[in-house]
């Protein structure tokens, strides 16, 4: 089965889930039905045109030869279409050609070509990452010559920082970068796991380097980041001859092999020519523009091959007659009648809706952060609280959603029991596919300690509890609501939101104080947060569907319901993990090196 993509449930939950209705109220140049047009048509173009490649590719893969990658067959004709047709440019700056759309609504789209195929969906991400940090932080100069070709998808771009020794260690890479007498610099060392850095989808490739110089500050304080063309462009735009640089070799991966994923050689004939971006030994600060947005883009990774699993696991379901089920009068059943595979097929389900909603949200606070759907837009208190909020939430949009990528494509093998595991029937990639998801821009474990010692303390940890307690206003309409249909939503979501703030107040007392305790909780506390924010917010999006019309209420009722009494309820052994479990972690070092 191929993927479809669910345009009606997307657009649902960016309404009513991301808090997109502000924004179309404030927007009077964008309605309700352009979001509408733009989601179909960028379904359309994701089951018709992507999907279909995503098989191909993963066959085919990436081979490189004498420096040059070709693309499996079809994908460089669907990126040009993909690209012509100004999916690269929603939400960049109209100012060098963008269209300024709301990132909740791009966000949207990042998940259709995921599901599409992954492997497709994360490159244009970087170059949309690349468009962003150039934007913000390159002279008018380098603006003028890179920035409209990046933001139209003519030219790709990379992000580059991880090295053989300096990996989650940014402040340990070892790149170079000399000042030349023209302005420009001279970058010279070697990049690894570079996420298309050597590919035939466009002409020139644009990457963004991370190097120090030589009077540098040792760590992450004397890093920089430079622009560095594939091609030499000159100032009129003209693209001359190849840069000092090559891919040396490609990894051989255990999925997205569609995805060339490059060691990278700076310098062989003296030096790679770049420029810089932003200032001296401030190039982290301009990376971590690229960084934040491609972190909520892999949580969103993670939420398409989830989505794409669970479609494939419910048509097989659908289709597989094996055994009798509990009240059936004669025959094999489907195997979507036994409740161990329907119990399955729910979870599934309501693991990739909550994540839905927890990215969309978190790509509805970073509009808000710019102003989007607020009548005054200069209100700079509310952009810092919706930036705050931004900044909770990505690291849960990354983690949690990754993470269950992982165990819903998992699950989707289990569902289709031996055939799951044969590559032809295609579940075996999602499996593959979404594994690298939970490594790559920051490993779930970093987004972990990111939330747990950094974004929860935020403003003295006023602005997590803040958010639990909007958390607590949807246990309450739920509870107010007294419909028989939600069962124990209200009460297992109450004692979620309970174990949370426990456990949140435990962790903002140990940041300081007992900091490595507090790390040791940090994965439990994050999948808590996870828990208890998605469960809220498939509760908000069934409570919007009994309002309006259209919203299926009886199915997003009983996906909430599904969720609140087996997946939230997990909440107070992840609470006990977190304020409990430190000791036995820090106590394990006998048990390792036995």
């Amino acid at each position: 089965m191929t993927y479809r993509a669910p345009v009606a449930d997307i657009a649902f939950t960016l309404k009513h889930g991301a808090g997109l209705a502000p924004t179309l109220a404030q927007n009077g140049a964008l309605g309700a039905d352009d979001v509408d047009a733009v989601l179909e048509e960028a379904g359309r173009f994701a089951t018709e045109v992507i999907a279909p490649l995503n098989t191909v590719g993963d066959k085919h893969g990436t081979p490189l030869k004498d420096g040059n990658i070709t693309m499996p067959p079809g994908w460089k004709d669907a990126y040009r279409s993909w690209s012509a047709a100004g999916w690269n440019a929603v939400a960049l700056p109209d100012t060098f050609g963008g269209q300024a759309l709301p990132h909740a609504l791009n966000a949207a789209c990042i998940e259709m070509w995921n599901s599409a195929s992954m492997a497709f969906g994360i490159g244009p991400v970087l170059t949309m990452g690349a468009a962003e940090a150039l934007a913000a932080y390159g002279s008018d100069e380098i603006k003028r010559i890179y920035l409209g070709k990046l933001v139209s998808g003519e030219w790709m771009g990379t992000m580059q920082l991880t090295e053989p020794q300096a990996g989650t260690d940014v402040g340990a890479l070892r790149t170079k970068a000399e000042r030349a007498a023209d302005g420009t610099y001279r970058i010279t060392g070697q990049k690894i796991f570079i996420t298309y850095g050597e590919h035939d989808l466009t002409d020139n490739i644009i990457h963004f380097v991370l190097a120090r110089l030589p009077d540098a500050p040792a760590g992450n304080r004397g890093i920089s980041l430079f622009l560095v063309p594939k091609l030499l462009v000159g100032k009129d735009g003209t693209v001359g001859a190849r840069n000092d640089l090559r891919a040396h070799s490609i990894e051989h991966k255990l999925g997205i092999h569609a995805s060339p994923t490059c060691t990278m050689v700076y310098g062989d004939h003296g030096g790679a020519v770049g420029y810089l971006v932003g200032e001296e030994n401030r190039g982290l600060a301009c990376m971590f523009t690229m960084m934040n947005l491609a972190r909520l883009a892999v949580g969103l990774q993670g939420v398409g091959i989830a989505e794409r699993a669970t479609q494939q696991a419910i048509a097989y379901a659908r289709e597989r007659k094996q055994g009798r089920a509990a009240g059936a009068s004669a025959g094999s059943s489907a195997i979507i009648e036994h409740p161990d595979v329907k119990r399955m097929l729910m979870t599934m389900r309501a693991l990739t809706r909550a994540a839905r909603c927890i990215c969309y949200a978190t790509a509805g606070a970073i509009d808000a952060s710019h102003g989007l759907g607020d009548k005054d837009s200069g209100d700079k208190d509310k952009a810092k609280a919706a930036d705050n909020r931004a900044a909770l939430l990505t690291p849960v949009a990354k983690a949690f959603s990754t993470d269950i990528g992982i165990e819903v494509a998992s699950l989707g093998v289990q569902v289709h029991g031996g055939m799951g595991y044969i590559e032809e029937t295609g579940a075996a990639q999602h499996l593959r596919d979404s594994r690298i998801a939970a490594i790559y821009e920051g490993t779930n474990g970093v987004q972990a300690l990111d939330l747990a010692m950094r974004k929860v303390p935020l403003e003295g940890g006023a602005v997590v509890h803040a958010y639990i307690g909007e958390l607590r206003n949807t246990v309450k309409a739920v509870r107010e609501k007294n419909d028989p249909a939600f069962g124990a939503t209200g009460a297992k979501l109450s004692e979620a939101v309970d174990s949370l703030e426990r456990a949140t107040a435990w962790l903002l007392s140990k940041v300081n104080e007992a900091p490595q305790a507090a790390q040791a909780g940090a994965t439990p506390y994050l999948r808590l947060f996870g828990n208890a924010a998605g469960g809220c917010m498939l509760a908000d999006e069934a409570l919007a569907a009994l309002r309006v019309s259209g919203g299926e209420p009886a199915s997003r009722v009983a996906i909430a319901r599904f969720f609140a009494e087996n997946i939230a309820v997990q909440a107070s052994g992840l609470e006990r993990a977190v304020t409990e479990g430190a000791d036995s972690v820090n106590a394990a070092d006998a048990a390792l090196t036995a």
